[in-house]
């Protein structure tokens, strides 16, 4: 290896665990050479030389699962390509259910993996002991086998990655120490050493449990902190099969691999231990945290009931080890907000080996390609905050993000640390009137409205949960008289100067040169036609725009937009989501409601559909806008935060009367599902076109200006669409799909649900879901099938309509 490193590279890759190494060795494989990774000590020698090595393809969601399927792909051929022994074997894994909502989430799993052509069986329990021969089902419900899974050495496998990136150019310098980032006119440059300075096209921070450090240096938030992790290993013991599949038994919160004779039995138990808060210790190398045997106690009672081979068993090891977690158990991957050509690519949340092959490969693309290679908004760094990086909300929150890994994954599942964060000027309204909030962005929003007698606690379940009469209550009101939202957590943005429009015309794919007082609908799409962005457009003057979108994108809106703002461009955007509380009145009652508390036009002729501007509401000036994402009649009120209180306090005394109904956003939610509105990140993501999602009205393709995406759209319009997102319903009303579950045409998976709700006014469960064909989708081939969904492992028959089920004519909207 090179003692000292070059004083120019066009790559520096700051760490030398497995995900590091990864991404040099894919960064080769693309072509590109002139890579450099610098390690501060040895390849491996902070959280990946004590990984457990498991390797496991299902993951939480669609997009994870394909990288870790890749990864197990890579790992399967590494050890021939390089010479260098991996120890990577495919046993399979079992993960094993003790009671019946267990084993519908694996189930579930299940139904997913079968989208992507993983191999899985769903097996009794005596199957699941013919498997494990080891294992105690007496108390057990059902299993899933994957055979493919396997594990491997992680540091042999880092090593196999090392010894390919170097035989394909790159060069990996140990024993060197990042001590800057250097940057030049918002970019990433360089980085300053103990050694010297490297000058660097591209800065990747792979630094593990170093990385919110290194992001300091470069003035990046990077939200991760390390927690305790523990596991022992066994002295060797007679009767373990050497081809023993990873067990995995999640409501003991524990995992077992076979290691040479001996088993390795490692946990992710709740209410996990938070270390080194204030920074990694600069000595640390190859390190143990010390034992703490009472806190493993628990998780090791329950494994020798699980595996009852290990009540005979002395301990060779007790280990405690860091490893890093983020604030939502999701990993980072992703050019940095505040700093342009400085990637990250870590917090792995102990998922780092089996995600390193898949993260390594798309990180090389999005770094040479300027983009992400596929949807990765699951991962993508723009989803999180800087204040997530706060040292006491990471403290806090870490403490519950371990054991999310082996905790139960529950539709509508809430985090409980870490709360509080994000304030409504209503939070404490909604609060008395029975709230139970959900978080999103740090945002505490109404979700749902306790009824009488009813705590507005959350009591999960797959089924039919606590609050699914309030929401059907909810519902009705929108639906029949009038429902109260507050949706202040939506982003917030102005745009402004005599170029905004310009601006505007050259990112949106609609028209919004359109007249003072009009509000857009529109998706902003990148130069291959996907959707980045899915928003309103509001024009407030004649240079004056206001840009309105979700709370969880608001902050990758907001940077796509600042990253076409050229210097040339004589317009300055303004995030003014604190400034403004949004109130949501939407149902057939909602124009007599407003009508009682101002003077102004709110009729259909004074006041269209897609009309925005100032009315007197009380003693308060609000902008109105007349525009719906439930499908009704309706304005979402734009309330200066102080005048928010008692704008609110007049219109539910004022509704009480119509039957007004305070709604959370799991009923926006439900409505707009009956709608066939589609959702950014679920329906609609940076792979779908705009003719694709069926939102091709929002497109226009002859205004005053070429907009980005504008040529790919024309192409696609022109061969014809592989895939159509369709609206499906339930024949039975009895099951409830979430997302992610496949979708059968004529008996052969098409697609699979992106997002789905029970639908109260329909009365069954809607989902939407794209159905591919190589032969091209249309409405014939959509009207000609046969559909089923597939839940838990069961079909269900199911209609498809490429128009909404709920007032198709959108009629209700322009009453």
């Amino acid at each position: 290896m090179a003692k000292e490193h070059p004083s120019k590279t066009r790559v520096v890759i700051i760490g030398g665990g497995i995900v590091g190494c990864s991404l040099a060795y894919h960064l080769t494989k693309i072509g590109w050479k002139d890579v450099v990774l610098l390690e501060r000590r040895k390849l491996t020698c902070g959280t990946t030389w004590h990984a457990a090595g498991l390797v496991g393809q299902l993951r939480a969601t669609s997009n994870l699962t394909r990288l870790a399927q890749y990864t197990t792909d890579l790992y399967t051929g590494l050890e021939a390509e390089t010479g260098q022994a991996t120890g990577f074997k495919q046993n399979g894994s079992l993960s094993v259910a003790a009671d019946a909502e267990r084993f519908e989430e694996l189930k579930r799993g299940a139904s997913m993996a079968r989208t992507f052509g993983l191999e899985v069986e769903v097996i009794t329990p005596s199957e699941a002991r013919d498997y494990y021969s080891l294992l105690n089902v007496e108390d057990l419900v059902g299993a899933v086998f994957l055979p493919k899974d396997g594990q491997t050495n992680p540091t042999d496998t880092t090593q196999a990655l090392a010894k390919g990136a170097r035989a394909g150019g790159a060069q990996i310098i140990e024993d060197c120490k990042v001590t800057g980032v250097t940057l030049r006119d918002g970019r990433a440059v360089g980085v300053t050493t103990d050694q010297g300075s490297l000058e660097a096209e591209f800065v990747v921070n792979c630094g593990g449990m170093w990385g919110r450090e290194i992001g300091r240096m470069a003035g990046v938030s990077v939200p991760l902190q390390a927690c305790e992790h523990f596991y022992i290993v066994t002295e060797e013991l007679d009767g373990v099969p050497a081809d023993l599949p990873v067990l995995r038994d999640p409501s003991g919160c524990a995992y077992f691999k076979e290691d040479a004779g001996k088993l390795l039995l490692g946990a992710f138990e709740p209410n996990a231990k938070p270390w080194a808060l204030d920074g990694v210790p600069e000595d640390f190398e190859f390190d143990e945290l010390p034992e703490d045997f009472e806190h493993f106690e628990p998780i090791l009672e329950h494994a020798m009931h699980r595996v009852p081979l290990l009540q005979q068993a002395g301990i060779r090891t007790f280990f405690n080890g860091p490893e890093s977690f983020t604030p939502d158990t999701r990993y980072m991957l992703g050019e940095a907000p505040e700093v342009r050509n400085f990637f990250m690519a870590c917090g792995f949340n102990s998922i780092g080996i089996q995600s390193a092959g898949g993260a390594g490969k798309v990180m090389a693309e999005w770094i040479s390609q300027g983009h992400p290679p596929m949807d990765l908004w699951d991962v993508d760094v723009r989803r999180l905050y800087a204040f997530q990086s706060n040292r006491a909300y990471l403290a806090e929150r870490a403490t519950e993000s371990l054991g999310k890994l082996y905790a139960m994954h529950w539709p509508f599942l809430q985090p409980e640390t870490a709360r509080n964060i994000r304030l409504s000027p209503l939070h404490e309204r909604l609060k008395a009137s029975g709230a139970c909030f959900g978080e999103v962005a740090g945002w505490e929003r109404a979700n749902w409205f306790a009824t009488d007698g009813m705590a507005p606690v959350y009591e999960y379940s797959y089924g039919r949960q606590n609050w699914f009469g309030c929401a059907a209550e909810e519902h009705k009101a929108v639906r029949e008289t009038v429902g109260l939202f507050d949706q202040t957590s939506f982003g917030k943005f102005l745009v402004q100067g005599p170029d905004s429009e310009a601006l505007l015309q050259r990112v949106c794919a609609n028209d919004v040169a359109v007249a003072k007082g009009r509000v857009v609908y529109t998706q902003w799409l990148n130069e291959r036609g996907g959707i980045e962005a899915d928003l309103t457009v509001t024009r407030l003057a004649e240079d004056a725009y206001m840009v309105v979108t979700g709370a969880a994108v608001a902050r990758r809106d907001l940077l796509w937009l600042q990253r076409h703002l050229d210097a040339e461009t004589r317009a300055v955007v303004t995030d003014v989501t604190s400034g403004y509380a949004v109130l949501g009145v939407m149902g057939p009652n909602s124009r007599q409601l407003l009508a009682g508390l101002t003077q102004d036009d709110l009729s259909h002729e004074g006041f269209p559909f897609g009309t925005s501007r100032e009315i007197e509401l009380g003693p308060a000036i609000v902008r109105a806008t007349r525009i719906s994402y439930v499908g009704e009649l309706g304005w979402e009120l734009y309330v200066p935060s102080e005048f928010a209180v008692g704008v609110f306090d007049r219109l539910v005394e004022a509704g009480a009367p119509l039957g007004l109904r305070l709604a959370g956003l799991h009923v926006l939610d439900s409505c707009r599902i009956e709608k066939a509105y589609r959702h950014f990140g679920h329906d609609i993501t940076d792979e779908d076109t705009p003719l694709e999602a069926g939102l091709g009205f929002a497109v226009r393709f002859d205004k005053n200006q070429p907009f980005i995406g504008r040529d790919a759209l024309l192409r696609q319009k022109e061969r014809g669409l592989g895939k159509r997102l369709v609206q499906f319903a339930l024949e039975d009303p009895e099951p409830l799909i979430y997302h992610n579950e496949p979708i059968y045409r004529d008996g052969e998976i098409v697609g699979y649900i992106t997002s789905a709700n029970y639908g109260h006014h329909l009365g069954r469960a809607i989902g939407l879901g794209y159905i591919s064909h190589a032969d091209g989708v249309d409405a014939d081939y959509v009207n000609a099938g046969s559909y089923e969904i597939e839940v838990a492992c069961e079909r269900v028959p199911a209609r498809a309509s490429l128009r909404p089920m709920y007032d198709p004519k959108s009629e209700r909207m322009r009453l």
